[in-house]
């Protein structure tokens, strides 16, 4: 099993601020918790937390999101403009896809709103918090968590919905090049965001799911139609066979056969 330490993800990294500071936990409840106390003690911006194994994190809709050994698990804190926000998730999604693009030489596409996928099926799970202060944002966490090199035949009850880059290729890779690979990517798209037009295009055009039918469940709501769109706020527009058009904020996507 390749090793993580906070020394080989910034040695010699590329960046200006990103990945500059890492916080490594061999063995860590949640990224997500440890990079918000970090933020509300004004951590340095671009200051990555990184666990070997993560035993008690959450992803959207606070669901289990647990990463054994073998997966990254990390956390990036920001201190965005309040009109960058809804650009976050496209940013992260777009970098995670390049980064396993180019160190593992994988096809990804990405569900909307927040998965990545290699051959139809998850390898990355993203998720963005944040806290406002008035119309300030004090601070901002992107989590990722990416199937690595675990053996998916060890988790049989997610294997048909989820994969690895190890499943996919037969041979383990190194975390810590995804992991620099990803920083870099990151602070680039992050730097370059601008009005947020160009991420905003490469999110869309990689999204598997515009064009498709497809079953939302957004809080009890269950919602079926053609996804048609998504808007510059990362919404999705949904239009139903009546013709009426839906804009969903967030929910859980199922992909549904033509016909």
């Amino acid at each position: 099993m390749d090793v993580i330490t906070a020394e080989l993800v910034t040695a010699g990294l590329g960046t200006r601020f990103i990945g500059q500071k890492v916080v490594h936990f061999p063995r860590h409840g949640s990224t997500m918790e440890a990079a918000r106390e970090e933020a509300r003690q004004a951590s340095a911006e671009g200051t990555v937390v990184i666990a070997g194994e993560q035993t008690a994190g959450k992803g959207r809709a606070k669901r289990a999101w647990l990463s054994p050994r073998g997966n990254i698990a990390l956390s990036i804190i920001l201190y965005p403009d309040i009109s960058q926000l809804p650009y976050l998730i496209m940013l992260a999604s777009v970098a995670v896809a390049r980064s396993i693009e180019a160190v593992a030489g994988l096809e990804t596409r990405l569900k909307w709103p927040n998965d990545v996928l290699v051959k139809g099926k998850k390898v990355c799970g993203i998720l963005i918090e944040n806290e406002l202060k008035g119309d300030k944002v004090a601070w901002a966490v992107i989590g990722i968590g990416i199937n690595v090199n675990i053996r998916m035949r060890d988790f049989p009850e997610i294997a048909d919905t989820a994969t690895s880059l190890y499943n996919e290729l037969g041979k383990e890779l190194s975390r810590v090049e995804i992991i620099r690979c990803l920083l870099v990517e990151l602070e680039r798209l992050y730097l370059s965001l601008g009005d947020g037009e160009d991420i905003y295009q490469e999110w869309r055009d990689r999204l598997i799911t515009l064009g498709r039918r497809v079953r939302v469940i957004s809080g009890e709501e269950i919602l079926e139609g053609v996804a048609e769109t998504v808007s510059r706020d990362g919404s999705l527009l949904l239009r139903h066979k009546n013709g009426n058009l839906s804009r969903i904020v967030a929910g859980d996507v199922t992909l549904r056969n033509a016909g």
